[in-house]
């Protein structure tokens, strides 16, 4: 590939599936930036996106096979799988045998997992790390249209009167639409917004209106509406005799949660004005869109969630056209793929069912021999039977369970006893990783060549622009070389992913008279590897006939045997995890706007670390107020299944008795900021999605003595270091380093101690040291070969008020300067505080000072000076507020 030459490819982020253009530059860089033909993005990409280069580094990659610790050739190594895996099947039977796989997998890796498990080792445990995000949505489209099917298009967006954002806090998840719908408010002053979400987000910035809802109470709202609308004659009877079932049930059970508005109002903690001025919204106007997303898939109820939403569109009719839509926006950049292939649990490959007829056509296209004819257990179940020891070998595949699941702690201690655990990554040291007994190197974005599929229906191509490190392959060469050495080497006979990719489209014309499906891309079956290389992104269907695929459902026919859509009969119910005396506060958990995951790919670019350094527990003021805390102040929040340290901050758009923290931090960041530990396991009895977004949990402050700022030029195990006894650390990614924050019950003085005792140990290292032991500083610089490579200050609590001047020193050449700054704990250079706009590395104080120096009034103003906010235009919400705060001051 020339060094020139740009490469269209699709971001490997959320599910809005960006066109990125990416190249190699001569310093062996790459540069990204969006692809303006791309029909989903049209050339922007947010602050994740836009530092996809920064991210393709060497650091940490897995190159080569490791078994048992020790690096193998890789055909060794999938020998050495094939053989346990065989071993196991004839010992323990199909279903002993699990993978966990990932909705970062291409649509190629997905179908050859799914293709050998089900069909060839006969056991349907494979589910998907998907089953924690869209799930409850899966089931809901299922129960509604007959298939999993999302009807919509973002171009609904732009055609809509009313946009309403469930669960959704679109402005930092999905960037991208956020920004379509955005600019679709300011071309037609018509189009409404609602957020309904117990937090103020930045969601929020554009909305008309925002219903601060409890937690959980989504159905008691959307039954409210719907008997609302009955009740005022709002229901479009033909559409609903000629096109839907299910009706009359439907209707009486929302009436039985809609009793008084007020009390409904009261139940879901919201003003009884503003509960009603959404449902006329909703009632007068004609072109409604629904977005929803994890805030109402992860839930025990999530799957009624979502009819009760659809529910909705259903009756009014208000689906099946333009600007008319409940859509489901999915989190990762090939969920959907994932359930085009069925590679969860429940579902078949093509969108089947494990019913007679379709078992029968699937095993006959794969020649099966042993096809797999009940589903299998659920993601939560899975690690439960591998706790119990009746599944015996997992293999998993781009994902980082042991971070991720709820009651993480006891997906770790179920990895430990597991007999066989093989974990395919990137990612040498994950937390997951640490479990594996095989390790093999798979190939990272940039690196393989495949299909995703966005959350409309999108069809991109993932291309590869830069070679393969060491030994790595693709996720579905792995498999199908274990699939050869177990003895279906015909079946698993792929050169390529055009190959999968074309078997995968044949399968999806499959009995598509008999079931109406809309999942059908038999068209592309067949298609020459220059074909498939050079294919455009286009919606499925794609099935040889002419038709508008953005609005699916538009001649009122769906995909049940009656060819009618089912309105579902649900009612609220309180969730399984209430608050008591004992634990009085609800934990929500979620994303937040430049990190990923859990961070093996955004913790590797700087840009995207210091918006949000360490893991934050957001608490409205009043209620850090009743519990004497203090913004920034360290604490300790428990629940009934764990209990971690996290930094507190302020925030008025937190509703009172709920606190958030982020999902992110694993313990290659942090001490104590996985989330997941706290979280209860939970599930939807449908779909199996853990209720991520209702935890009861305590707070109390932490009695900790000091704390520390730590830079160093390299990473630092502190997590393995014995010498170090901090109860608290995260890690943060700098250009030239890396910095930790620390903190410890013992003094000052003892933690400085041991902190230069552990750097010492790194090497043959000169320090100049500085103590006050009156006011509990201690500052020291460690040098070799003349440069300062570490640095560190140790305050008493709360005393720690600037890093700068640590920042400001990392490899530099030895000077008087960087003497005195140890010594007077100054730098020249000043702090700039946090970076606010990750695209253009703008920083908070540079915004004050545009914003002091010219009399901002807008963000559009601030950013015509310092670029801030002209990008995606994530940080815009951000930089109103400061305007805002500095014309009060």
């Amino acid at each position: 590939m020339s060094q020139q030459q740009w490469i269209k490819t699709t971001c490997p982020y959320c599910g809005t599936g960006c066109g990125v253009e990416a190249k190699l530059n001569g310093n062996a860089k790459v540069e990204v930036r969006g692809d303006s033909s791309h029909p989903a993005n049209l050339g922007l990409l947010c602050s994740k996106g836009a530092a996809l280069g920064d991210t393709l580094s060497n650091e940490g990659r897995l190159r080569y096979a490791l078994v048992k610790g020790h690096q193998e050739p890789l055909d060794k190594a999938l020998s050495y799988v094939a053989s346990r895996l065989s071993q196991t099947l004839g010992e323990h039977g199909p279903d002993s045998v699990a993978f966990y796989v990932s909705g970062q997998l291409l649509t190629e890796d997905y179908y050859v997992a799914n293709k050998l498990i089900k069909g060839f080792l006969g056991s349907a445990n494979i589910d998907s790390n998907s089953r924690l995000c869209m799930s409850s949505a899966v089931a809901g489209h299922k129960r509604a249209f007959g298939e999993d099917v999302v009807p919509g298009s973002y171009e609904d967006l732009e055609h809509a009167e009313l946009v309403t954002l469930v669960g959704s806090n679109l402005a930092w998840c999905h960037p991208i639409v956020y920004q379509r719908l955005k600019r679709a408010k300011l071309a037609n002053p018509k189009l409404k917004v609602v957020v309904i979400d117990p937090r103020r987000t930045d969601s929020c910035d554009i909305a008309d209106l925002h219903l601060a809802v409890n937690g959980g109470t989504d159905v008691a709202l959307f039954n409210g509406l719907f008997a609302y609308l009955s009740e005022h004659g709002k229901l479009d009877q033909r559409y609903l005799q000629q096109h839907t079932e299910g009706f009359e049930p439907a209707l009486a059970a929302a009436k039985q949660d809609a009793a008084q508005l007020s009390q409904l109002a009261e139940q879901c903690g919201i003003e009884p004005e503003a509960l009603l001025r959404f449902y006329q919204m909703f009632a007068d106007t004609e072109r409604c869109v629904s977005v929803f997303s994890q805030g109402v898939n992860q839930s025990a109820q999530g799957v009624d969630k979502v009819n009760a939403i659809i529910n909705c569109h259903l009756a009014t009719g208000k689906i099946g056209k333009l600007g008319a839509s409940a859509f489901s926006i999915t989190g990762q950049p090939n969920a959907m793929g994932g359930r085009e292939v069925g590679a969860l649990a429940n579902l078949l490959a093509g969108h089947l069912d494990y019913q007679p007829e379709h078992l029968a056509a699937l095993e006959a296209f794969w020649n099966s021999p042993n096809l797999a004819r009940r589903p299998g257990v659920k993601a939560v179940d899975m690690f439960a039977k591998v706790a119990s020891g009746e599944i015996k070998a997992i293999w998993i595949m781009g994902t980082n369970p042991a971070v991720s699941l709820p009651e993480s702690a006891k997906v770790r201690e179920a990895l430990l006893a597991c007999p066989l655990v093989v974990v395919s990554d990137c990612i040498a040291q994950t937390d997951t990783t640490r479990y594996a007994d095989v390790l093999l190197p798979a190939a990272g974005w940039g690196e393989r060549d495949g299909m995703v599929t966005n959350s409309e229906r999108m069809l991109s191509r993932q291309r590869a622009f830069i070679a393969p490190q060491g030994d790595t392959k693709p996720d579905w060469y792995l498999l199908s070389q274990v699939a050869k050495k177990m003895g279906f080497a015909e079946a698993f006979a792929y050169q390529s992913s055009a190959e999968i990719f074309s078997e995968h489209a044949a399968l999806s014309g499959l009995l598509a008279d008999a079931k109406q499906r809309k999942f059908d891309i038999s068209a592309l079956s067949g298609l020459s590897k220059a074909n498939y290389d050079a294919l455009l992104p286009q919606r499925w269907p794609v099935n040889g006939q002419a038709q508008d695929t953005r609005s699916l459902f538009s001649d009122g026919q769906f995909c049940t045997a009656s060819g009618k859509a089912q309105l579902i009969a649900v009612n609220y119910q309180a969730s399984a995890s209430s608050c008591s005396g004992d634990y009085p506060l609800l934990l929500n958990t979620g994303r937040v706007r430049d990190h990923w995951h859990t961070m093996t790919r955004t913790g590797l670019a700087a840009k995207l670390s210091s918006h949000i350094s360490e893991p934050m527990l957001e608490i409205n003021p009043a209620d850090a107020a009743s519990y004497g805390l203090a913004d920034g102040e360290l604490v300790v929040v428990n629940s009934q299944q764990g209990e971690l340290r996290v930094r507190l901050k302020l925030d008025s758009g937190q509703k009172r008795g709920h606190l958030f923290m982020p999902i992110h931090w694993s313990k290659q960041f942090s001490s104590d900021g996985v989330v997941s530990q706290l979280v209860n396991n939970i599930v939807d009895p449908i779909s199996g999605q853990p209720e991520s977004k209702y935890t009861a949990v305590n707070l109390r402050p932490w009695d900790y003595a000091s704390e520390a700022v730590l830079l160093s030029a390299s990473a630092l195990s502190l997590s393995q270091c014995q010498a170090l006894p901090a109860k608290y650390w995260v890690k943060q990614k700098l250009d030239d380093g890396f910095i930790y924050r620390l903190a410890d019950k013992q003094s000052p003085q003892a933690l400085a101690a041991a902190l230069k005792a552990f750097l010492l140990q790194q090497g043959q290292w000169q320090s100049i040291d500085f103590a006050d032991p009156i006011k509990q500083q201690y500052r020291s610089a460690l040098v070799v070969a003349g440069e300062l490579f570490a640095s560190y200050m140790v305050t008493a609590k709360g005393e720690i008020n600037s890093s700068a001047w640590l920042e400001s020193l990392l490899q530099q050449p030895m000077s008087d300067n960087i003497r005195r700054g140890v010594l007077a704990g100054t730098s020249p250079a000043a702090d700039l505080g946090k970076i606010v706009c990750s695209c253009h590395q703008v920083r908070e104080q540079t915004i004050r000072d545009v914003i002091d120096q010219h009399d901002c009034s807008s963000a559009e103003q601030v950013g015509s000076y310092c670029k801030a906010g002209t990008n995606c235009g994530s940080c815009v919400p951000e930089l109103k507020r400061m305007i805002k705060l500095s014309q009060v001051s």
